[in-house]
């Protein structure tokens, strides 16, 4: 039942995505136009997201219980911001201002024929790729002092 929940949100969520343009990347990148051809849709897009988002929080938060298809509500509780957030967010941002792809358009956009979301996907998967590897050789020397000072 948890993977057809999930399935039936994916695609309510890609529909909605096809639905508003949010899957052209023109149409996304006219939004940072300021200065030209600027179009303010995903404003609209994006602020109707967060009305509908704050609006089922508050309702969930307030009745309270367990969730339908889970033992608990998965809720973020770090609060901290540090380099790892910030700078995922800086390469979230430029990627999607370069190409007009978020991973939320670019899925939908992947079945439409067209080579630019697969280029796209492929460059998110090698920064996902480049993000994992430089997290390892950020760990390795604090393993390699940790065997060292244990004596293993």
């Amino acid at each position: 039942m948890l993977i057809v929940s999930a399935f039936v949100i994916g695609l309510v969520f890609g529909l909605g995505i096809l639905l508003s343009g949010m899957a052209n990347p023109a149409k996304v990148l006219n939004f940072f136009d300021i200065a030209g051809t600027w179009d303010p849709s995903l404003a609209f897009v994006m602020g109707g997201a967060l009305t509908v988002t704050a609006i089922g929080y508050q309702i969930l938060f307030r009745k309270g219980g367990a969730p339908l298809l889970a033992p608990r509500y998965l809720v973020p509780t770090r609060k901290d911001i540090d380099l790892k957030l910030t700078g995922g967010a800086a390469v979230f941002g430029i990627g999607w201002g370069l190409s007009g792809f978020c991973p939320g358009g670019l899925v939908p956009a992947l079945g439409l024929g067209q080579s630019e979301p697969w280029i796209a996907f492929a460059a998110i998967v090698a920064g996902m790729l480049a993000a994992r590897a430089i997290g390892t050789l950020q760990r390795q020397p604090k393993l390699m002092h940790s065997k060292l000072a244990s004596g293993k």
